[in-house]
């Protein structure tokens, strides 16, 4: 019995952790099915019309299944904030990411993502939203981190240096990879490519700081906020579509993989993770969510030398580690930020208990006060019996005996 419980309590410890590496496994599939289709002519302005139409068609029905009550009102400054959320995850994001991965490679836009805690903390830190104090170890962590991550960034961008052969790389023929080689696009792609996947994490980073305040309305509606983004961003979407291309044949969609690529990235990576991801945020926090990113960069350049036959360059790694060291001393320093604001939030009584501590403080709260009330009531039923009781009067002394002796 003592080995299931072991098991049992050991399983549910490690579902955060299986959580994440799946899902870190779902976004580099997301990365390799999208970069193949988008090799084979796919326009990225109708992917992202289908994905979130997916997308969509998903969230929405959990959303009124769930979140039907008690809607928020939707006022024109709340359709303000969600048209400007749908702007920039669906329409700027969205194809901004899928034009620099067709111009680089999955491997290299994966690491560029990885700048996104770095210019969520600068966004946060213009806006006024974070505090920045030079004198704290936390902060310089997380202002190195930043420089650090930056530093990154610009030497992929700008420094590509020799191939890096992997071990398996050698007996893997490019003809006989699903698609053409990436690598062949010349050094004003890459640096194009480079440029559209910054403008891309930036507004994603801008997505993050907007959100904060639009959750402040849809705190209990998740769901319905994402549903309502995902909706007006497919609609935003269509009419960027349309006036981009201008050809009908690209919105013609088979069996194939662009149906592929749309539905998973749509279920996937814009369904499935917000929810896995919301119940890993609500059970270990931001930090512990965000801190898994740099493992989808691995998962995509093994499969990228698998699959697309996919060359590394020294740049490229090098640039890599430095953008995961920015990450993990931006986490960190958000984390020791944590630390010391979570115990001045926690009550003295219910420090080291588990559990709903809440429940706790109302009930020590209920048995002081019948304490307090029961002290009352003794004191009252005491003086009650002390002023029905006669009470003999001492004896007075008399008046001679008051008088000073001669």
């Amino acid at each position: 019995m003592k080995n299931l419980g072991c098991c049992s309590k050991f399983l549910e410890s490690s579902k955060p952790y299986f959580a994440m590496i799946a899902l870190q496994f779902g976004y580099a599939g997301m990365n390799i099915i999208t970069k193949v289709s988008l090799n084979r002519g796919m326009s990225h302005y109708v992917l992202v019309v289908y994905r979130h139409a997916f997308a969509t068609a998903v969230i929405a029905p959990f959303a009124l299944f769930f979140e039907r009550k008690m809607q928020p009102k939707i006022t024109f400054p709340v359709f303000m904030q969600i048209f400007v959320l749908a702007l920039l995850g669906p329409v700027i994001d969205q194809n901004f990411y899928y034009a620099g991965l067709k111009y680089t490679s999955p491997t290299f836009s994966c690491a560029m993502s990885n700048m996104l805690p770095a210019m969520t903390f600068v966004m946060a830190v213009i806006f006024r939203m974070e505090k920045l104090d030079i004198k704290k170890v936390r902060c310089q962590a997380k202002l190195l981190g930043t420089l650090v991550t930056v530093a990154g960034a610009m030497l992929m961008t700008l420094y590509k240096g020799p191939i890096v052969e992997m071990l398996w790389s050698k007996h893997i023929h490019p003809r006989k990879s699903y698609v053409t080689d990436t690598t062949g696009t010349t050094d004003k792609d890459w640096f194009k490519g480079s440029i559209l996947l910054i403008i891309a994490t930036l507004a994603w980073a801008s997505l993050f700081v907007l959100q904060t305040k639009a959750l402040k309305t849809y705190k209990n509606h998740q769901l319905s906020l994402t549903s309502l983004v995902c909706f007006i961003g497919t609609l935003q979407a269509i009419a960027v579509t349309f006036a981009m291309e201008h050809k009908s044949s690209v919105w013609r969609i088979g069996w194939d993989m662009n149906l592929l690529a749309a539905a998973y990235a749509g279920i996937v990576t814009s369904s499935i993770s917000y929810y896995v991801q919301g119940l890993v945020i609500k059970k270990k926090g931001p930090v512990f969510a965000t801190a898994f990113s740099p493992l989808m960069m691995i998962i995509v350049a093994i499969l990228g030398s698998f699959i697309l036959a996919e060359k590394i360059y020294l740049g490229g790694i090098v640039g890599s580690v430095l953008i995961v060291m920015g990450l993990y001393s931006v986490l960190w320093g958000k984390h020791k930020e944590k630390m010391e604001v979570d115990p001045e939030e926690i009550p003295e009584p219910v420090k080291g208990v588990q559990g709903n501590g809440s429940s706790i403080v109302v009930i020590e709260d209920i048995e002081a006060n019948e304490v307090q009330l029961q002290k009352a009531e003794a004191n009252n039923n005491f003086s009650a019996m002390a002023m029905s009781m006669p009470m003999a009067l001492p004896d007075l002394p008399h008046k001679e005996s008051q008088e000073p002796r001669a």
